[in-house]
């Protein structure tokens, strides 16, 4: 198997290498001290070889005007016991540290943080990736230091280009 640039696949990345590429589509997003929004968004997910890593980025924008919303890169670690790992840096400057599961039969990948750093308000974050039909969905919930249970935050439905 081989990442899409001509480079072999390294075995722990292969349950999850539905990944590879670059998805893009639309998501909402709200939270009870917020207003509810839309965004465009894209995904890219690249796997260089030699290494059992995919390195992620992911960049958002209004819909009407295009204008850029957030970012964040990172670095997703699969394992073969089917559990992995994740590192995410956001623009805002917020560092997630996530731990989670993956299904590679059914094609889910669950997250829960084990790190919220440099966050003023925000403790906890789960992230829920699940591939419907050639789609990707995911769903993001969010707990903070005044709601201190998890909560939705964002969802989003993206196609691969």
């Amino acid at each position: 198997m081989e990442s899409g640039g001509g480079v072999p696949v390294h075995p722990a990345i292969a349950p999850i290498s539905y990944l590879l590429g670059t998805w893009r589509g639309q998501g909402s997003g709200g939270y009870p001290t917020i207003n509810a929004f839309d965004y465009g968004e894209e995904l890219n997910f690249t796997h260089s070889g030699g290494k059992p890593v995919i390195a992620y980025t992911q960049k958002t924008w209004k819909l009407g005007s295009g204008e850029p919303m957030h970012a964040e890169s990172g670095y997703w670690r699969p394992n073969p016991d089917g559990s992995i790992e994740v590192v995410i840096a956001q623009s805002t400057g917020l560092v997630e540290v996530q731990k989670g599961t993956y299904n590679a039969e059914e094609k889910v990948i669950k997250l829960q943080s084990e790190l919220v750093g440099n966050a003023s308000k925000v403790r906890e974050v789960s992230r829920v990736f699940e591939l419907v039909n050639g789609e990707l969905r995911y769903v993001v919930q969010m707990a903070t230091n005044h709601l201190t249970s998890l909560r939705p935050h964002l969802k989003a439905v993206l196609r691969k280009l």
